[in-house]
């Protein structure tokens, strides 16, 4: 097992130019993301459309108990930025934890989990640009559905393609509709919970307790939910890929680490509660669509349009950010030899347009399957990208053991972020994930998933180690330069 030489850049002090190119990141790519940018990606982007899709399906397998399910979920999450934090403030790279995963455990690790990624976010590209197809040809039926996702995939195609900060300003949007949107909605709810608005009774706890109590189908259910709602999580980590086209990249992982614990307890869990509290978790009306039906009880009008315009932006955000996401991986892995060299190519606009074209081809493929083998090869690609989250989080984990340790013994100024109890903490979240993971496999619905995704996995892997036999192994534990500012180590 043996790592292959990792590229090593010299990062410029925020505001310089660096080796005489000016606005450019470690990588070589633009660094055209401004702290707005990266501020909103930080936040919205734990705000994915599953969030306000797919948590009916949540409420209805555990009840109110689902948000322990949340609760759970989001501290595995918090504990594996931190640890992904503490890696990119010391190495900010496009490549992320597939590039540490690189260094730390070998170039078969960061091959697969990187090719893993990147097809979990071109399957991602199918989903969303067919979901927002779904909610476009229900306001204009006159248009195919084919042809609505084809338009989608094309214009935020274009934005990728022009600019990082292109995608950037589009991101900012998208996430500032979605945290206004949710926030308005955990206010209202608040409000109505308390009995505020006329005409409305403090609800109490009622809903909470009573409909089977607080855990109407058992403790069982939380793990149950917690399958369901995990990867709704998948996304808080694209912050530290998109920091390193960022003035400094530094600063801006710092603050994506620091504000994740509110940013989920505020928009999952808080949104979560309002619904479970206000409405019976057995009303058919929460299962199928929890948000429209919180609004509806509490008499908004136009409670399905609106919803369907927040849901809209929640999908087109994904999609965006899943191109971003899927391309920068792919030029990570065409940097590092383990993918085609012509993904580092970058054009006018000091983006990889290779690896775009290559991540929305795929992506394009898996849109044509949505509609041609839906219950067949989509339904296999979608079920052999599902536990990719599981599988990324415990490379982080892994990852973090080994590189902490190097970077204590080379580069200990690096260390401006710090995991928790480490290594106790970072144990202990492995242990966590690899349970959860065992019972994937235990659960009848999480089983051809979880299945499914190890087949993936393995062949990705074995490629890796194919490749890797073919390249001697360089000095382990290398760590890329990267200059950090001068700030005293943070410990929060």
């Amino acid at each position: 097992m043996g790592a292959h030489p990792p590229t090593s850049h010299a990062v410029p002090a925020a505001g310089e130019p660096g080796n005489g190119t000016a606005n450019r990141s470690p990588d070589g790519l633009q660094a055209g993301l401004k702290n707005r940018h990266l501020s909103m990606i930080a936040i919205g982007g734990v705000i994915g459309a599953g969030l306000f899709v797919g948590s009916g399906a949540g409420i209805k397998a555990a009840g109110p108990g689902i948000l322990l399910s949340y609760a759970l979920t989001g501290l595995l999450v918090v504990l594996v930025m931190r640890m992904l934090g503490e890696m990119a403030a010391a190495s900010p790279t496009s490549g992320s934890f597939s590039a540490y995963a690189d260094q730390a455990l070998g170039r078969w690790a960061g091959f697969t989990i990187g090719w893993l990624y990147w097809f979990f976010w071109s399957v991602v590209l199918a989903v969303e640009a067919t979901a927002a197809a779904s909610i476009l040809t229900g306001w204009i039926p006159a248009v195919p559905q084919w042809a609505w996702a084809l338009l989608v995939m094309i214009v935020l195609t274009g934005t990728n393609l022009v600019s990082v900060g292109s995608f950037g300003e589009f991101e900012f949007w998208f996430a500032g509709i979605k945290v206004v949107a949710i926030v308005i909605f955990i206010v209202i709810g608040a409000l109505a919970i308390f009995g505020l608005p006329p005409g409305h009774h403090a609800v109490g706890t009622a809903n909470l307790l009573h409909h089977g109590g607080f855990l109407p189908k058992g403790p069982g259910a939380i793990l149950s939910g917690m399958l369901l709602v995990v990867f709704s999580f998948m996304g808080s980590e694209i912050v530290t890929l998109a920091a390193s086209e960022s003035p400094n990249p530094v600063v801006a992982v710092r603050k994506a680490v620091n504000s994740v614990i509110w940013r989920i307890a505020l928009f999952y869990i808080g949104s979560i509660a309002v619904i479970v509290t206000l409405l019976p978790w057995d009303d058919p009306e929460v299962t199928k669509s929890p948000y429209v039906a919180v609004l509806k009880s509490l008499h908004i009008p136009y409670a399905d349009v609106v919803m369907d315009v927040v849901v809209l932006t929640a999908v087109l955000s994904c999609l965006n950010s899943g191109l971003y996401t899927a391309s920068r991986m792919a030029y990570s892995l065409g940097e590092r030899g383990d993918a085609p060299k012509a993904f580092t190519k970058v054009n006018k606009g000091g983006v990889p347009a290779v690896a775009i074209w290559a991540s929305v081809a795929f992506g394009f493929i898996a849109t044509i399957f949505s509609y041609t083998s839906k219950d067949t090869v989509f339904q296999f690609l979608l079920n052999s990208s599902g536990a990719v989250a599981l599988f990324v989080w415990l490379v982080i984990c892994v990852s973090q053991l080994r590189m902490r340790r190097t970077i204590e013994r080379e580069t200990p100024e690096r260390l401006t972020v710090r995991m928790w109890l480490y290594p106790w903490l970072t144990y202990a979240t492995i242990a966590l994930i690899v349970f959860v993971v065992g019972y994937m496999f235990y659960d009848k619905d999480g089983r051809e998933q979880m299945v499914l995704s190890v087949v993936a996995a393995v062949v990705v892997l074995v490629a890796g180690l194919v490749l890797q036999k073919r390249r001697p192994r360089a000095e382990p534990g290398a760590v890329p330069e990267a200059a950090t500012t001068a700030e005293a180590p943070e410990n929060a």
